[in-house]
């Protein structure tokens, strides 16, 4: 229905999200959308976060938009605004995440004469998001951000940037209001193909499903866990998708990415049959297209993803099924005609426990040990936030992830991540325990996001795993530049004293029983927590990788 009621563009632009179901936006604040700002101080249905950073920001909004399943909001300003926010975009598509971001633009007057902070955002952000717009005319507000929204949200969701000149914001008009809200259409399967499917897979002697990714959610894993079960399919998760089913059911098969288990690995690479359900099959997935190569002979492929766009776009499916994950999920569920179950479900999921199970390492501080204490006494729906780095390396092997979501991390290995994502699990879910996961020079990419955890009051433990080093890069330097170190090296501040600072509690910890007692401590406190961990920078990574044993391996 048409208002008669008169508003500038911000005000308009405010109504027209929270029509669309936003309550919360990530922000750093520029002159640029003042309106917009405006119109915010009036609006109690959404609540607007200030961030210390835009990166941060971007980040915040990516990880609330995979909780909700519908696009996070991010507002910066041109220019550094926008630069410092374009890694968000970046993981946001990478990782299939509904996501917009708005940024404040030069006057409509002054386009195109390299104004002050002035970018060209469809020529920079154009390869980075799903779509690039640019609202001239405030009458056509709402039909713009409900495009956003739909095209954030359909098919493979991803990012939408929408700049908004700041005259623009500023513009009254009358008789506009926003669009109804837009929901995410649900394509249903074809019932041949899951007819064909259901034949493959009756015929299948080794099969395997690799799940997780675009439009995956609560539903999806019900329905489809159920489908896993009864058929008893190994499901693998695809990478950093740890919680697309809960790791305790009987056919978990456990991650794939970087450091898998290497019986997964054999079991995938004898598969006859691929089921890959809503996954991209990425590099990470697939190491580098050598573990499932595009061509797969000897295999039969079957992909089923929402956007016909991926299908086909780099592997050669046998069966391609373009669908709602959901729809699919369910359709599967309900499937009615038997199929014998297979005994392979429930030997992978014994292979990945025995996986999980850590051994003594001769360390002060051992890793394993300390993400197996904490395994124990952690509820299994909290969520585990981390950015890129050697350090989470520890957490995707022996941590189990039972509810969802219960993992943010960026499957586009962006660092700094983890702090951020945690504030915005810890504002969503505040009834959960929220954990950060993060290296030394991972923490310090976004570390400053602290200060808006504490602002907020966000209840949330930060697990700082420092070892000095880049230590991902000094991993791959010394494997093929052994004992020349170089560019990796860190001096760090004191992290514990760092927390404090921003006014939350933290200590230090050195041993593997100081852990044990500092996660208690911890657990019993509320608010911003960080235990700072000193390890040997010799335990480089989760799957046993050393300095001196790379650099003996070198010298043979």
């Amino acid at each position: 229905m048409t208002s008669n009621t008169t508003v500038n563009g911000g005000r308009l632009l405010v109504d027209c999200l929270i029509a669309q179901g936003a309550d919360r936006i990530f922000t750093v604040p520029g002159e640029s959308f003042l309106a917009v700002l405006d119109a915010l101080h009036d609006s109690p249905e959404v609540q607007t976060v200030i961030c210390r950073q835009e990166g941060g920001a971007a980040f915040m909004a990516c990880a609330d938009g995979t909780m909700t399943g519908r696009p996070g909001v991010c507002f910066v300003t041109r220019g550094p605004g926008a630069t410092n926010a374009s890694i968000g975009v970046h993981v946001a598509m990478q990782d299939s995440q509904p996501m917009l971001l708005f940024i404040g633009d030069v006057d409509r007057g002054m386009k195109d004469r390299e104004g002050f902070q002035e970018v060209d955002f469809p020529a920079m952000f154009g390869p980075l998001a799903k779509l690039v717009l640019r609202i001239d005319d405030p009458k056509r507000i709402p039909e713009y951000v409900a495009r956003a929204w739909s095209v954030a949200l359909s098919g493979r969701p991803g990012p939408v940037v929408i700049a908004l000149p700041e005259d623009m914001l500023l513009e009254e008009v009358t008789g506009h209001s926003p669009r109804p809200a837009i929901h995410r259409p649900a394509q249903a399967v074809c019932p041949d193909a899951m007819g064909v499917l259901m034949d493959l897979l009756a015929g299948a002697a080794a099969p395997v499903a690799i799940v997780g990714g675009a439009g995956w959610h609560a539903k999806a894993r019900e329905e489809f866990t159920r489908f896993a079960e009864r058929v008893g399919l190994p499901v693998a998760g695809a990478f950093r998708r740890q919680d697309a089913i809960s790791n305790s059911s009987p056919v978990w098969a456990g991650n794939l990415g970087y450091g898998p288990n290497p019986k997964l690995v054999d079991r995938i690479k004898q598969a006859d049959l691929v089921i890959a359900i809503g996954a991209r099959l990425g590099e990470a997935t697939t190491d580098s297209y050598t573990l499932i190569t595009p061509e797969h002979p000897g295999q039969t492929l079957v992909h089923i993803h929402p956007d016909p766009n991926e299908l086909g776009r780099v592997y050669r499916p046998d069966l391609a099924i373009c669908a709602d994950m959901a729809e699919f999920a369910e359709a599967a569920a309900l499937w009615d005609d038997d199929i014998v179950p297979f005994d392979a479900g429930g030997a992978a999921h014994q292979e990945w426990i025995d996986w999980t199970k850590a051994s003594p390492a001769p360390y002060p501080l051992d890793m394993a040990a300390c993400v197996t204490a904490m395994r124990e006494t952690f509820p299994g729906d909290a969520i585990i936030c981390n950015g890129a780095g050697n350090f989470s390396g520890w957490w995707h092997r022996y941590w189990h992830y039972d509810g969802f979501p219960t993992q943010l991390a960026p499957t586009a290995g962006a660092m700094g991540y983890g702090v951020p994502a945690a504030v915005a699990a810890a504002l969503r879910h505040p009834e959960r325990a929220v954990v950060a996961l993060a290296g030394d020079g991972d923490f310090l990419m976004n570390g400053q996001e602290l200060a808006t955890a504490v602002q907020y009051g966000c209840d949330l433990l930060v697990i700082l795993v420092d070892n000095s080093t880049y230590g991902t890069i000094r991993m791959h330097q010394e494997r093929e530049f052994p004992e020349r170190v170089s560019g990796t090296t860190l001096h760090n501040p004191d992290f514990a004293a760092l927390a404090v600072a921003y006014g939350g509690w933290a200590t230090r910890v050195e041993t593997t029983d100081q852990f044990t007692a500092a996660l208690a401590d911890a657990q019993g406190r509320k608010g911003l927590r960080l235990l700072h961990l000193i390890i040997d920078v010799e335990q480089l990574s989760a799957g046993g990788a050393t300095i001196s044993g790379l650099r003996a391996r070198a010298k043979t």
